[in-house]
């Protein structure tokens, strides 16, 4: 029970990765902030997982791709819980297009989403925990696409890396205040939200192309997460950690060392 009586807002909670780790900070003993935008089927069923397993949950529908709509969440979860010791950033929102075909609006989209409610839900939730003395955690789910410009995902790769580095210059500025920062860089995991974007022989068939052999699940995310947001990671600011199964290596497997002279 490394979060016994920490109270952690996760967004885009219903399903998926937030979904995942909101249950894995759950059954660590936290209580949860449940958030999912207006009208998502998904919010109370994992409301009353979380509930079963003996942990307080409030599900709050609030859309965070607005300033107003953060404000709203933060505002309702302090109202019903008093305090927050943990953020989870966990926006979701992606489309796929060739860099020339791309639509400048679904861009714009994208940066809202998987960037710009970041900031707004950081500094929200960051001022928050200044105002009550310091302390506190704040993890962004980021994305391999930070790092790597996988093809026709051109905001979606540009989004995540401002993420990573607008991280950075969060946790430096927090750390005198004893607020740890760090993101999670998931490869590709297997969600509602993938299969609704590729069918299920694409999804298996990309499970076998992984290093590890199989697709990461939310779990995994939700085990990375709860050892950020434990004590165990109080000594880690500023940093990305990987969960990818090995994405990141694959063009590395095959290479051959040169023969020994």
């Amino acid at each position: 029970m490394k979060l016994s009586g920490k109270i952690a807002l996760v967004t885009g909670a219903g399903r998926g990765i937030g979904k995942g780790c909101a249950l894995a900070l759950a059954e660590a003993g936290a209580d949860i902030v449940l958030n999912d935008r207006p009208g998502s089927p998904d919010i109370h069923p994992t409301a009353d997982e979380i509930r079963a397993l003996g942990r307080r949950c409030w599900a709050i529908e609030s859309d965070i791709f607005s300033r107003a709509g953060c404000e709203a969440l933060v505002a309702a979860a302090l109202a019903e819980t008093g305090r927050l010791d943990i953020l989870i950033s966990n926006p979701a929102f992606s489309r796929r297009d060739d860099f020339l075909n791309f639509d400048p609006d679904l861009f714009d989209l994208t940066m809202q989403g998987a960037l710009t409610s970041g900031f707004h839900m950081s500094q929200l939730v960051g001022r928050h925990f200044v105002e009550r003395g310091g302390g506190g955690k704040i993890i962004f789910i980021s994305s391999v696409h930070g790092e790597m410009p996988f093809p026709r995902a051109v905001a979606y790769n540009a989004a995540k890396a401002g993420l990573d580095h607008m991280m950075r210059t969060i946790a430096g500025e927090l750390i005198g205040r004893r607020i740890n920062v760090n993101s999670i860089a998931p490869g590709w995991i297997d969600t509602p939200g993938e299969h609704e974007a590729f069918s299920d022989e694409v999804m298996a068939e990309a499970g076998k192309e992984i290093p590890w052999g199989r697709l990461g699940l939310p779990a995994d995310i939700g085990k990375a997460a709860l050892f950020l947001c434990s004590d165990d990671a109080d000594y880690i600011t500023g940093e990305i950690l990987t969960v990818d199964g090995g994405i990141r290596l694959k063009g590395y497997l095959n290479h051959q060392p040169p023969p020994t002279p």
